[in-house]
């Protein structure tokens, strides 16, 4: 196991990291709690937000454990009040919870599971950013980072995910275009193929050893998440 950096990249800073609990999620919080972070970490299985804590307690930091469905998001304005008890700043928003949703015709697509795929990937960050803007105005260098994906400009047989996933991106920019003249900076990232869960149910047949690992993409998310990072309504690739 890796200690924690001393004085890391992140050291002092609070970062709140949604669907921490597996895949992308799982390795930024290693990653920041590496670098010093106190994390906030949010996912709706417990057991393995606690297997995640334990590893965070290896390298020295401790973390908050939330688990939590986001669609329920009475949760997230409690959230948003526990962190200015406790700190009364946020200086890194994550929103990486995510759900793909079924694959096939948009036309065949169940409302069901429309609904579900918008309220996790749409609703559910809207409340974050709802939630957390104050407390991201708040620090001296707020940094909002949300998940997107390369079929966000419509992609065949991708339905919800991918309408989803564009909404996400303009939702974002017309965050940092209200923030531009605050200390606030909120960009987007996609990841690219990337050896997920996710990526598995998307693509049954694929060899997961030609991608690249959680790990792999989790040092983008710190440089993201810096004060020193000055872009704004930006999406990067990793």
């Amino acid at each position: 196991m890796v200690a924690a950096e001393s004085g890391g990249r992140l050291a002092g800073r609070v970062a709140l990291i949604t669907g921490a609990s597996r895949g992308i999620g799982r390795a930024v919080a290693l990653r920041f709690a590496r670098e010093g972070a106190d994390v906030v970490l949010v996912a709706r299985t417990q057991g393995a937000l606690e297997e995640l804590d334990d590893e965070i307690r290896g390298l020295g930091r401790h973390a908050i454990l939330i688990p939590a469905d986001l669609t329920d998001y009475g949760i997230i304005d409690q959230m948003g009040a526990a962190i200015l008890d406790r700190w009364g700043r946020l200086d890194i928003l994550v929103g990486n919870a995510g759900a793909l949703g079924v694959l096939g015709p948009i036309s065949q697509t169940d409302p069901a599971i429309w609904d579900q795929v918008f309220a996790i990937n749409v609703t559910a960050n809207w409340r974050l950013i709802r939630s957390f803007d104050p407390l991201l105005r708040a620090s001296d260098a707020g940094r909002a980072i949300f998940v997107t994906s390369g079929v966000s400009g419509g992609r065949a047989y991708w339905g919800a995910y991918a309408v989803s996933k564009a909404a996400v991106e303009a939702m974002a920019r017309t965050y940092a275009g209200e923030v531009a003249k605050t200390a606030v900076r909120v960009n987007l990232i996609n990841p690219g193929g990337t050896r997920t869960r996710m990526r598995a149910e998307a693509y049954p047949g694929e060899d997961p050893m030609t991608l690249k690992t959680p790990d792999d993409v989790a040092g983008l998310f710190v440089d993201m998440a810096e004060p020193a990072w000055t872009a704004n309504g930006e999406m990067v690739t990793a």
